[in-house]
């Protein structure tokens, strides 16, 4: 620890590296600013039921900075934008040209995918936006505006959300860190004062015990965190020696560090994307002037909402889409062949096919535990609730995750900018 204060202390010492410190603290400030502009004519009360009732909202209000639960300008935060990336990563699978773009055609061709990435979350937007209002319509939480109201106020809410990408995208280019990133991690810790006070304002005395054992299971499930986001399986690689002349090149040993979890936090982003949608569809179909239509989306939303369902199917979901993630950006045939090409080789492991069949047997095995972590992760909160009784001590394991990785990779950044500027 003493040690990183010290090249923390070697940074700010460089005038380049305050300025971009100043930079990415002035855009979250902006963010902040712009979370606190609501949508006229809300029913505050409503809109509180309605994220009390539904663990879902609540998480995407966290992940907003509480622009959900105020309804800002800026309510859908960066997530059209995070789902137009995993879409597009997901389109590398069924499209060749679109694989060779983002995985061999470097820098370039990675800008230009991002660059398709921000295009799709423009339409992403707009449907949310128009989604979640019509939703919260029907909710009586905002008035019946008249046509030209309401697309007055989706096309200012799809213009919120692509201005906190524009903002995210300058803070990755003259601040420190993923500007995406820092973003959901200011809006996670922007409420953490809010939650503090409901905590402060129901202590009990009697339930000091279960305080207590909040605690320690607070502490035991972010140490888990770092360890797993961590955690890694090195895979050695030999280089074989070459004979050029008089000098002999090659030899060298090194391994690739094959992550517990590859995929980070966006299967659980995909799983929580994927379960909103037939909530939306079914309130909007309980809406329905058809009876009969009404009641059997009435019963549906009832089944959707109960805990332990959601619970199980969100774990599910967010298994699977670590494997599938995982599948996407983790390509065995692409790594085997780049170490042919390169001279290298798996000790004990033959060239070429054997090596792909090799890597994706451990890629399997180590996204197993992944897999599991991040389901459970995902349901903490129902699994606190199941064992305390007590919802002001649910312990938000997502979010948990962004925070602890966003911090580690602030360290490692400011670490390596340390070491370059020493050198």
């Amino acid at each position: 620890m003493k040690n990183f204060f010290q090249k923390l202390g070697v940074v700010l010492n460089d005038r380049s590296m305050r300025l971009r410190i100043i930079f990415t603290v002035a855009a979250l400030i902006g963010f902040r600013l712009l979370s606190a502009i609501p949508i006229p004519s809300i029913d505050a009360l409503r809109l509180g039921q309605l994220l009390d009732g539904n663990q879902f909202l609540g998480l995407l209000d966290i992940f907003s900075g509480g622009g959900i639960s105020r309804l800002s300008i800026v309510m859908l935060g960066v997530s059209p934008y995070i789902t137009a990336s995993i879409i597009m990563q997901l389109f590398t699978m069924m499209s060749p040209k679109l694989k060779a773009m983002y995985q061999e055609e470097g820098e370039a061709g990675r800008l230009k995918f991002s660059q398709y990435s921000r295009y799709l979350s423009v339409p992403l937007a707009f449907l949310q936006a128009f989604g979640f209002l019509t939703l919260l319509q029907n909710q009586n939480i905002i008035p019946a505006f008249t046509g030209l109201e309401f697309f007055v106020n989706v096309f200012v809410v799809t213009a919120g959300s692509v201005l906190l990408m524009w903002i995210g995208e300058l803070i990755s280019e003259f601040g420190i860190g993923n500007g995406v990133s820092l973003i959901i991690f200011a809006g996670i810790v922007a409420v953490l004062p809010t939650h503090i006070a409901q905590f402060v304002s129901t202590f009990d005395p009697g339930q000091i015990p279960l305080y207590l054992g909040f605690l320690v299971a607070a502490v035991a499930i972010i140490a888990a965190v770092v360890i797993v986001t961590e955690a890694e399986r090195p895979i050695p690689v030999t280089y074989a020696k070459q004979v050029r002349g008089n000098k002999v090149y090659g030899g060298v040993s090194t391994y690739i560090p094959l992550r517990l979890n590859q995929s980070g936090v966006i299967p659980i982003i995909f799983a929580l994307s994927i379960l909103l949608l037939p909530q939306i569809i079914t309130n909007f179909l309980a809406q329905s002037s058809n009876t009969q239509i009404a009641d059997i989306a009435s019963q549906v939303t009832v089944f959707l909402n109960n805990q332990w369902f959601h619970g199980i199917v969100y774990f599910f979901f967010v298994f699977v889409f670590t494997y599938f993630y995982t599948a996407v950006t983790f390509d065995p045939v692409q790594i085997s062949t780049n170490l042919q090409k390169g001279g290298a080789f798996i000790p004990g492991v033959r060239p070429g096919e054997a090596t792909s069949e090799y890597l994706g047997k451990i890629v399997t095995r180590i996204t197993l535990v992944g897999a599991l972590f991040l389901g459970i992760i995902a349901i903490l909160p129902v699994i606190m609730q199941g064992v305390t009784g007590n919802t002001a001590l649910n312990i938000g394991g997502t979010a948990l995750l962004i925070v602890v990785s966003v911090v580690l990779d602030l360290i490692k950044r400011i670490d390596a900018q340390a070491s370059m500027r020493e050198y």
